[in-house]
C-alpha cells in the first residue's frame, strides 16, 4: 500500500478531530524470556494512519486552530544510532521519515514528553485510547497537568477527552480497493496453506506436522507471519474451540479441523477447513459436514448490503438446528428449537466476525440497540459449525466429530465476493486429499 493511503487516512482523521490533538502510539517491544524479544507487530491504529513499522513511535495529529494554523501530522521515533543498526537492523531515524512517510515535521521519540505538553496548550479537545494502556493514561495525565500549572500565565488545557477508538473503529470498518487487495492476497496465501495441509495428511503424522504445513506455505508465499495461534484439531479435539496444543496423534477414520490464517501487510486471513485425515469422509461426518455447508451457504446468502450483521447468524441456526433434528440430535418444532436455543449444545458462537488489520477486527456490531447493518467495503467471516462431545445420549457414529467451515467475504454492491477458496466441498476435499 502506498504512503499516500497513510497520508489520506490521517488527513481524514484530522478533519474530524477539528482543533483537537490526537496522540495514537504504537505498540511496546515485548520480551519474550531474557533478552530475547517476541516478533515485533506495530499497533494496529498506529499502522493504520502510518504504515511506521518500528517501535517506539508515535504519531501526534495537530487539527488547525481558528483559521489561523494548518493541521499537521507529526512522528516521534527512534533516532539513528549506527551500533543498534549493526545489531538490529536499518533505522530510519525522523529525518528519513518525515520525507519516506509524508509527516510534517519529525521528532526523536525522547523529545515527545517535552513537546506533548506544549502540543495541548489552548487546544480544547484531547483524542486518546482511554483506557487502553494505563501508561499512556499515566503519561497523558502528566501533559495534561503541566499545561493546567500554567493557568495564571494564560495557558489553558484541553477540557474534553475523547476516545479515539471510536473514529478510526468506523473508518477501519470500510475497507478500500487497496485495503481489498492486501486482504485478497493474505486469503490467497492462506487458501493454499490449507489445501497443502490437505494434501500432506495422513494417519499417523502429529497435528503438528500439519501445522509445520501451513507455517512452510505462508512464509514460502510471502506472508509476514501467522495473523493468530493456529488451530490444528483432530477428532474430539475439535470440540474445543480454541484448541491450540496441536500435539496429538492424527487418528485414520477420524477429522481433523484446522483453523489458521496469515497476515500480509498488517492484513489477516481467517480460515477454518475439516476433512477427514485418511482423505474419505464416512457417511456420518459426511452428513455433518454436509449441514454446516448447507448453513455457510446461507449465511452467505444473506450477507448483502442493506442486511443486518446477524442475519448470516440467524440464516444459519435455521439450517443447522434443522440439521440436528433430522441427526435425531434434538427432537421438537424447529422454530421453537430457535426460540428456547438448544442448538447450543452443538452451536455456541456467534457465525462471523468483522476482519482486517485484526483478524477480530475493529468496528461496532450494533448501533444503539440495532445490529450494524452491511455496507459495501465492510469484510467478515462467516464460519458456522457444529461440536458433537461424546455424551450417553450421543450416538457413537457421531461422537467426537467437530466440523467448522470459514471463509472471508467482503461485501459489495450487490451481495458479497468470497476472499478464500481452499476446498470446500466433499468431492473437492476428496480430489486433492487423493492418496495415489
Amino acid at each position: 500500500m502506498s504512503h499516500a493511503h497513510f497520508l489520506a487516512r490521517r488527513k481524514r482523521l484530522l478533519q474530524t478531530i477539528g482543533d483537537g490533538v490526537a496522540i495514537v502510539p504504537t505498540a511496546p517491544e515485548v520480551i519474550r524470556n531474557r533478552d530475547a524479544h517476541h516478533l515485533y507487530r506495530f499497533d494496529s491504529y498506529f499502522w493504520y494512519l502510518t504504515g511506521f513499522p518500528e517501535p517506539e513511535a508515535v504519531v501526534v495529529l495537530i487539527g488547525a486552530k481558528d483559521g489561523k494554523s494548518k493541521p499537521k501530522s507529526i512522528l516521534f521515533c527512534r533516532e539513528k544510532h549506527e551500533e543498534r543498526e549493526i545489531w538490529d537492523g536499518y533505522r530510519y531515524g525522523p529525518k528519513a521519515a518525515k520525507t519516506a512517510f509524508g509527516f510534517d515535521a519529525a521528532y526523536p521519540i525522547e523529545q515527545l514528553d517535552k513537546k506533548l505538553a506544549e502540543f495541548l496548550v489552548d487546544r480544547d479537545t484531547l483524542w486518546h485510547a482511554i483506557g487502553h494502556d494505563s501508561s499512556w493514561d499515566t503519561r497523558i495525565a502528566k501533559a495534561l497537568n503541566e499545561v493546567r500549572a500554567q493557568t495564571r500565565a494564560g495557558k489553558r488545557a484541553p477540557r474534553a477527552i475523547h476516545d479515539l477508538r471510536a473514529e478510526l473503529d468506523a473508518m477501519r470498518l470500510i475497507k478500500d480497493a487497496a485495503e481489498a487487495g492486501i486482504q485478497q492476497r493474505s486469503a490467497d496465501i492462506a487458501s493454499a496453506g490449507h489445501a497443502r495441509a490437505m494434501r500432506a495428511c495422513r494417519p499417523g503424522m502429529a497435528e503438528y506436522e500439519l501445522e509445520a504445513e501451513l507455517s512452510y506455505e505462508f512464509r514460502k508465499r510471502g506472508a509476514d507471519a501467522h495473523a493468530y495461534t493456529p488451530i490444528v484439531a483432530g477428532g474430539a479435539n475439535a470440540c474445543v474451540l480454541h484448541y491450540v496444543s496441536n500435539d496429538k496423534v492424527l487418528n485414520d477414520h477420524t477429522l481433523v479441523l484446522i483453523d489458521a490464517g496469515c497476515e500480509v501487510e498488517g492484513y489477516a486471513a481467517d480460515i477454518t477447513r475439516t476433512f477427514p485425515v485418511n482423505g474419505r469422509f464416512n457417511a456420518a461426518q459426511k452428513d455433518v459436514y454436509e449441514i454446516v455447508l448447507a448453513a455457510q451457504a446461507a449465511a452467505i446468502q444473506a450477507t448483502a448490503p442493506g442486511r443486518h450483521f446477524m442475519e448470516g447468524h440467524d440464516a444459519a441456526v435455521r439450517v443447522l438446528t434443522q440439521g440436528l433434528i433430522d441427526l435425531k440430535l434434538l427432537q421438537g418444532d424447529l422454530d421453537n428449537l430457535i426460540e428456547k436455543g438448544d442448538f447450543r449444545r452443538f452451536y455456541m458462537h456467534r457465525t462471523g466476525h468483522w476482519l482486517g488489520l485484526d483478524v477480530h477486527d475493529a468496528g461496532e456490531y450494533k448501533v444503539g440497540d440495532e445490529w450494524t447493518r452491511l455496507l459495501p467495503g465492510m469484510t467478515l467471516t462467516v464460519e458456522p459449525g457444529l461440536y458433537i462431545r461424546p455424551g450417553a445420549d450421543i450416538p457413537p457414529a457421531l461422537a467426537g466429530i467437530g466440523i467448522r467451515i470459514e471463509d472471508d467475504v467482503r461485501v459489495t454492491e450487490s451481495g458479497c465476493d468470497v476472499y478464500t477458496t481452499a476446498p470446500k466441498t466433499v468431492a473437492e476435499i476428496e480430489e486433492v486429499m487423493r492418496h495415489e
